[in-house]
């Protein structure tokens, strides 16, 4: 069934802002076994609506429970465009950058007079002084409070007041870190030494189960979290075949709240607006307070301390070390180590843990009775990692999308060529810019292959790499050929190096891992065929550089 409701990524700032605090109290009315006058009456009177309104979005919910299906609908003139001229918002925006946010502090009416004189210097027309209140509401309020009060007031102001992090019922808090593994992996081919893996783990905070994680050859970035969250919060009976690990993990499910440090994967704006969508809360420790995150730290510990005992262990000092041979005695590769990691997991699982008394999973199904709420699933498993990925705004052209150089292109964009004035967000995995997601205003997804589909699959890793070479040979103005041509070339160099250098095996080994998870979900695909008869990507056959490097 094709997604209804607004645009995730296209929301005013106001509006997402009202609908998120209406989530949790429309949740909490689906979740009632019947309704009452008096519950309906304590919504109204905590959001400020009448009872027509309170039955409105509770019907919206109940048919498509995500948070934008709670954005106010507006008629007339689209919310969030400006009447403006474009010289009188950057006019706007200009003032409030350098003259409102700063201190001392200056107040509304000083400001709506910098900026009158200032228009009427330029012969503008100057704008109503509703019009610059609205876009000092529009910033977001740390940042404002930070510039104007000082950064210890922001923090103190919109920091959780929290001494430490206890949850009553499984999947109220989940925390999440990252951690590079103290273990040498071997590439697939050769079988030799390519470096060390990055784990994404996460820990439920009430029975200490682990709902998930990621490991991969790349560094912590927005994409590595949402991979481990979509682990997380689906069930796990295919990824465990595709493993063919035969043991229960019965973990799944939307947690309330998502604990994490202050790195920037954290704080992208993808992560933010895919856990708005969701009904998820994100907590940020305060800094400098490593004791805020001890479950995770704990868990990555203990984690980190079974790893030791493998073939090619770093250990975790050089006096742990000694005179081990790592390299050498390396022998495991990517994948071996996931399903080794995973087998670790549900040993962890069922050995009696020291503060609960019992063993994790235990602890979840037994404490499954606590919950306040049933246990939440995202109501497409495909999609669910769509709202997650980075994002940029473009316009459909004739020629199709263009996105870092390189044009896609699908025949159900013929229609939005019309009105190519506007742009849409584009949505793509980092792992593999083989298809981007075009998502339209009613939120529903479109996949659009590569327009030439004679072009290798390549990751952005491979694509910012080619790029800058051909900056630094004096290329100004780049096309998708240059771009294509030098990634072919880079492979070639690659290829050649695999046998002499661990740094190209560990390329090529990044290259082959990132292509074949960031695959386009292929349920996704036929399912988008089905209902819109559209062409999916040739994404079949395996991923192999060489084989790729062949067809370029």
């Amino acid at each position: 069934m094709a997604e209804t409701g607004t645009a995730l990524t296209t929301v005013d700032h106001t509006e997402w802002r009202k609908a998120c605090e209406r989530e949790p109290i429309i949740r909490a009315l689906t979740a009632e076994p019947r309704l009452g006058r008096k519950a309906i009456a304590e919504a109204g009177l905590k959001l400020s609506l009448n009872r027509s309104r309170i039955y409105e979005l509770l019907a919206r919910y109940r048919e498509n429970p995500v948070t934008s299906s709670l954005v106010d609908q507006h008629d007339g003139f689209p919310k969030g465009r400006s009447r403006l001229p474009c010289e009188v918002e950057r006019l706007i925006d200009a003032k409030i950058e350098q003259f409102y946010l700063s201190r001392p502090k200056p107040t509304i009416a000083q400001l709506v007079r910098q900026i009158r004189f200032s228009c009427l210097e330029q012969n503008l027309r100057p704008p109503a002084r509703q019009t610059v209140v609205l876009r000092v509401n529009a910033v977001e309020r740390t940042r404002l409070t930070g510039a104007r009060d000082g950064t210890k007031a922001a923090a103190d102001r919109f920091r959780p007041v929290v001494s430490s992090y206890e949850a009553q019922y499984p999947l109220q808090v989940v925390q999440m870190d990252h951690t590079l593994v103290d273990i040498i992996i071997v590439d697939e081919y050769l079988r030799r030494p390519v470096g060390r893996p990055t784990l994404t783990l996460q820990i439920d905070v009430a029975t200490r189960v682990i709902p998930g994680f990621y490991i991969s050859l790349e560094r912590p970035s927005a994409i590595s979290v949402g991979m481990a969250i979509r682990h997380a919060v689906l069930p796990k009976n295919d990824w465990l075949a595709d493993r063919e690990l035969t043991f229960a993990w019965p973990v799944f499910g939307l947690p309330d709240i998502l604990h994490l440090d202050n790195a920037s994967e954290f704080h992208s704006r993808a992560l933010t607006r895919g856990c708005q969508q969701f009904g998820i809360e994100l907590h940020y420790r305060p800094p400098r307070t490593p004791h805020f995150g001890g479950h995770i730290e704990r868990m990555i510990g203990t984690a980190i301390g079974e790893v030791h005992l493998l073939p090619g262990t770093t250990f975790s000092n050089i006096q742990d070390k000694g005179d081990y041979d790592a390299e050498g005695k390396a022998c495991m590769t990517l994948k071996e180590f996931e399903r080794w990691f995973a087998l670790q997991v549900g040993i962890y699982h069922r050995t009696i843990h020291s503060s609960l008394g019992v063993p994790p999973m235990t602890a979840w199904q037994d404490d499954q009775g606590k919950r306040v709420a049933a246990l939440r699933l995202p109501a497409d498993e495909e999609r669910f990692l769509l709202d997650f990925l980075p994002f940029e705004m473009r316009r459909v052209r004739r020629e199709g999308i263009k996105l870092f150089h390189v044009f896609y292109w699908h025949g159900a964009l013929a229609t939005l060529v019309a009105n190519s004035v506007h742009k849409f967000p584009i949505k793509y995995n980092p792992l593999n810019l083989s298809a981007v997601y075009l998502e339209l205003p009613g939120g529903e997804h479109v996949t659009v292959p590569l327009r030439d589909k004679r072009r290798p699959a390549i990751t952005k890793f491979e694509h910012d790499q080619a790029l800058r070479a051909l900056r630094e040979r004096g290329r100004t103005a780049v096309d998708e050929q240059m771009l294509f041509e030098m990634v072919s070339t880079q492979r070639r160099i690659v290829l050649r190096a695999v046998e002499k250098t661990r740094g190209a095996r560990r390329s090529t080994q990044r290259i082959v891992d990132a292509l074949i998870r960031g695959e386009p979900p292929a349920a996704f695909v036929q399912h988008q065929e089905a209902n819109a008869q559209l062409t999916p990507p040739n994404l079949d056959g395996p991923v192999v550089p060489l084989a790729i490097e062949e067809q370029s």
